[in-house]
Parts: C-alpha cells; sequence; structure tokens
C-alpha cells in the first residue's frame, strides 16, 4: 500500500496533510527518511512520525453494543449513526454495520471492514442465528408461544420457527434466523402482543459481553473472530 494511503487509513490525517508530514522529513519507514508519498509499505515496515511509531490493521472488527436513538447506517443526513460512536483513531475506510437494528432496538452489532464476512453471515442461506430479549405489553400465552415456534405466515414471507424462552409473562427471549424488517416486532404483533423494549444480546457465535456498556465497543478477539469466520 502507497505510505500515503497508509498514513491516512490510520486516521493520521488527510492524504494532503500526510504528505505534508512527508515533505516535511517527519516520516521514517525503517529507520530511514522518507520523501516519496507513493513508496509500498506493509505489515513489515516500521513507519515512525516524528521518531513515533505509527501502527494498525486495515482489516477491524468490532463488536458495538449499541444504545436507543442511533441509527444503523455509514452516514444519515441527520440522525447520528452507529459509526459516530467510533472514536476517530479507530474508522478505517470501507467500516459498516452487518445487518441493521432498528433505530429503537439495542444491544450487540458487529462492525467491520469484511466485506465478505458480512455477506456471509446475512447471506439466507447460512441461517445464522440472532437472539433477541423482548419486553412484551401484554404476557405471552402458550398458544402465542406455540404460534411462534411454528413460524408465522406474512403477505410476503414466512418466518422460520423460532425458539422461544419465556423468562416472565413479559419477559421473553426469542431467537430468530432471517432478518426481515421489524421482524421480531411484527412476529409478536402477529400473535397477539407489542413489543415495548428489545435488545439482540447474541448473533451466531458472538454474545453481548454483560461489562460492554451501552454506547462502547471493543475490537473482537481472536477467538471470537475466528468463530465468525468458520
Amino acid at each position: 500500500m502507497r505510505l500515503d494511503k497508509y498514513l491516512s487509513h490510520l486516521q493520521i490525517g488527510t492524504r494532503s496533510e500526510v504528505r505534508a508530514l512527508i515533505r516535511g522529513r517527519k516520516v521514517t519507514v525503517d529507520g530511514q527518511l522518507v520523501r516519496d508519498a507513493g513508496l509500498a509499505v506493509g505489515p513489515s515496515n516500521l513507519v515512525c512520525i516524528d521518531k513515533k511509531p505509527v501502527a494498525g490493521a486495515m482489516t477491524v472488527d468490532y463488536l458495538l453494543n449499541k444504545p436507543a436513538g442511533v441509527v444503523t447506517a455509514t452516514t444519515d443526513a441527520s440522525a447520528k449513526t452507529v459509526l459516530d460512536l467510533i472514536a476517530p483513531a479507530d474508522r478505517r475506510p470501507g467500516l459498516f454495520p452487518v445487518g441493521r437494528l432498528d433505530k429503537d432496538t439495542t444491544g450487540l452489532l458487529l462492525l467491520t471492514t469484511d466485506g465478505a464476512l458480512g455477506h456471509r453471515l446475512l447471506a439466507p442461506k447460512h441461517h445464522v442465528p440472532k437472539t433477541y430479549l423482548a419486553t412484551l405489553t401484554q404476557p405471552l400465552t402458550p398458544v402465542m408461544k406455540a404460534a411462534l415456534e411454528a413460524g408465522v405466515t406474512f403477505k410476503t414471507f414466512t418466518s422460520a420457527p423460532a425458539r422461544v424462552t419465556l423468562l416472565t409473562p413479559t419477559r421473553v427471549e426469542i431467537t430468530i434466523h432471517e432478518g426481515k424488517f421489524h421482524q421480531v416486532k411484527r412476529m409478536f404483533h402477529a400473535v397477539g402482543t407489542e413489543v415495548s423494549a428489545l435488545q439482540r444480546v447474541q448473533m451466531g457465535p458472538l454474545r453481548l459481553p454483560a461489562e460492554l456498556k451501552v454506547g462502547t465497543y471493543r475490537r473482537l478477539t481472536a477467538a471470537e473472530s475466528a468463530a465468525l469466520r468458520k
């Protein structure tokens, strides 16, 4: 990768700002002063600015505990997006949220620069399970539960059978394998109750860590990353 592109991707500055640093004799590669912004660099090279090493991965995976009121998108003209929650130093070109949580839905959201990974996780043929905690306005009856577990028929699709665990009469854990628009809310509405709060707690092998505060994120561990890519 070009040196100026590498440094700009690491959020050191814009391409023009990075080139100014290079022209100003502030950048070295493997101990050698560099004046060529187009010099090819890679992970094995030691790049320094003012003798301070800079480093970072180009491909990143973040686990975010999404708060309510934030849009799951890369940009939005009027609303705060999940990318706005990522610190500038941690942003990378191509970073995007995998799937979508409604604006008022909270919980686990994966952000990655790995487009192939995102595609695999969202592809219907892979049936990646997604688990939610739903707070309901009316108690879930045995009949309602059975209907969810059998699969709910809508005009455009029939949901796969859900796995439903009743925690309290109005607190339910539900696992689905699709990701249709407002699907969980629509499923509960179809059987006769409404969702007042919804939190995603698991996607495939990823589980929302109890210690991860709402609105914060962290990089995936090596084990989590490997499990996702199996």
